[in-house]
């Protein structure tokens, strides 16, 4: 495992201009480190979803589990990686550049105090109130009479929710190391929940009288490991200081300013997902689990190219922002056209190839044809969103950088409220499907609002080559679109080959494609060097 080298004592004040050089001089290689760790554990993620699926298919008890699972994933975004993260890192680059290293540690100590304090209470009153939770969550299950369902939720939420204060504080801890150019680490724990549940799933289960609540075991036993994980390394940079509890710090008081409406405007897309599992619980079986195995391929892409863009980019635009330089705009620039470059075609995979990869991934032991077939219905809508999720990803990071947390939230709010009119327009038709297909063009709407906020504020100005840039991927993509259709496996074919022979076949489709996507960029004049450089 390859970091990037610790600030000593003698670099961690450096010069306004080197500080600039050095934010956008390593962005990509600070991109292609979280990349890798990123790809490892988004594999493992896959393997993992594979053994869940072929022990539980997309049954109640799958349905239970993933549910008992999501709302604490809800919570570790708003208060992990998404809101809190976002308010934090500007604060803690600023500390950095600014003020002594005693002040930074009182800074990473007063708010982890005042981060765990809050976890703690979140904790005990998710715990505590877990058949309400579930019943809020979950209205459909209610509405149906499916008292089994809604016991079993319950049971598990109870061991899955202490999750979130386990992987909030890992979140926290990987913040701190993000801003000390440590992004492998961070990167790299989430392979420690995939290893947790794939061996819960496979020797834990069999032992319980409820087989599925080993997967709520593994959760919670994920949760101690990721955080165990990380505390050396902090070691390392000298910040794993004693949490204190100080509501007055003048550095909580700052991320508490920045991180009550990022609360809400950053995690749009994660009360959009729950707002659909409420509605999801009122269809019929197996909706939620269908929804579930779709959303984890989306989120493939997503990590590896939208999310690992956006972790890099958020320290240098914070420290550019510090000392009003140019590159803003430039750096600001660079990841919307990396998105595009990588967003565009991972889009049309995952639309064309989605029952081709549900079933080279899924379809195997409690899997059956329909639910390959529903499972790819809704990972089509959602692949068609990929490209909105990851524009806002990466704009967002150019309001939080420079402390404007308001307008993230007007536009959260608007891309909400949009999505629910989406959902009650779409979901009556296309059932599961209607509601991956509303939370995508809420994604889309979403993104075009933060866009066009920077652009009215000057803060994002298009380069000139952009029309240029946008013809070219268009060209290589069509390209590639027109070779996924010839090379498309019949269904029925692809449902009767071995796992193995599926996975190869896909294995060579992704690459090939890849390449002729590559070589038309090539053809059309696209310059990687000058897109690294």
């Amino acid at each position: 495992m390859k970091d990037l080298p610790p600030i000593s004592e003698s670099t961690a004040k450096p010069s306004i201009s080197e500080a600039v050089k050095a934010s956008t001089g390593g962005l990509l290689k600070s991109s292609s480190v979280v990349s890798l760790m990123t790809l490892l554990s988004r594999v493992l993620g896959v393997v993992r979803d594979m053994v869940i699926a072929a022990l539980f298919g997309s049954s109640a008890a799958s349905d239970a589990f993933f549910l008992a699972f999501r709302i604490p994933n809800f919570f570790r975004r708003l208060f992990g990686e998404g809101a809190f993260s976002q308010a934090f890192v500007p604060v803690l680059s600023e500390y950095k550049a600014t003020r002594s290293e005693n002040e930074v540690r009182s800074l990473v100590s007063a708010i982890s105090g005042v981060l765990g304090l809050n976890l703690v209470l979140l904790t005990v009153l998710g715990v505590a109130l877990a058949p309400l939770v579930i019943g809020i969550f979950a209205a459909g299950f209610v509405y149906n009479g499916e008292v089994e369902k809604l016991l079993l939720a319950t049971e598990m939420l109870r061991l899955t929710f202490p999750y979130v204060l386990l992987i909030c504080m890992t979140a926290f801890a990987g913040s701190v190391l993000n801003s000390f150019g440590r992004f492998a680490v961070p990167a790299l724990t989430p392979v420690l929940l995939n290893i947790s549940l794939i061996g819960c799933a496979l020797y834990l289960a069999p032992m319980l009288e409820k087989p599925v609540t080993a997967l709520a075991w593994g959760v919670l036993i994920a949760g101690v490991a990721q955080l165990s994980f990380q505390l050396p390394f902090l070691a390392q940079q000298r910040m794993l200081v004693r949490p204190r509890i100080d509501f007055k710090h003048a550095g909580v008081k700052q991320v508490m300013k920045l991180m009550l409406p990022a609360l809400f405007g950053v995690s749009v897309g994660q009360i959009n997902l729950l707002l659909d599992t409420v509605l999801a619980s009122f269809l019929e079986t197996g909706s939620l689990s269908w929804l579930y195995y779709s959303d984890r391929l989306l989120e493939l892409p997503l990590a590896l190219f939208g999310i690992t863009i956006a972790t890099v980019i958020l320290p240098s635009l914070s420290r550019q922002h510090a000392a009003g330089s140019a590159q803003f705009n430039q750096t600001l620039n660079w990841a919307m056209k990396m998105v595009c470059l990588l967003g565009v075609p991972a889009s049309v995979a995952l639309v064309v190839l989605s029952e081709s990869l549900i079933t080279t991934i899924f379809y195997q032991g409690e899997m059956t044809p329909r639910d390959v077939t529903m499972a790819a219905y809704s990972l089509s809508a959602y692949g068609i969103g990929l490209l909105g999720h990851m524009f806002v990803k990466v704009l967002a990071p150019g309001y939080f950088a420079r402390q404007d947390t308001r307008s993230p939230v007007r536009y959260g709010i608007i891309a909400l409220a949009a999505n629910m009119v989406f959902n009650l327009i779409l979901v009556w038709q296309l059932q599961h499907a209607g509601l991956a297909l509303a939370t995508s063009l809420s994604a889309f709407l979403n993104a075009g609002l933060l866009w066009f906020g920077l652009q009215r504020s000057g803060v994002l100005v298009l380069t000139d080559d952009w029309l240029k840039f946008l013809c070219q991927i268009t060209v290589a993509s069509l390209m590639l679109l027109g070779f996924l259709l010839i090379v498309l496996p019949v269904q029925a074919t692809w449902l009767d080959m071995a796992f193995w022979l599926r996975l190869g076949t896909m294995l060579l489709i992704c690459g090939a494609g890849a390449m002729i996507y590559t070589v038309c960029l090539a053809l059309v004049g696209v310059k990687f060097k000058q897109m690294i450089r």
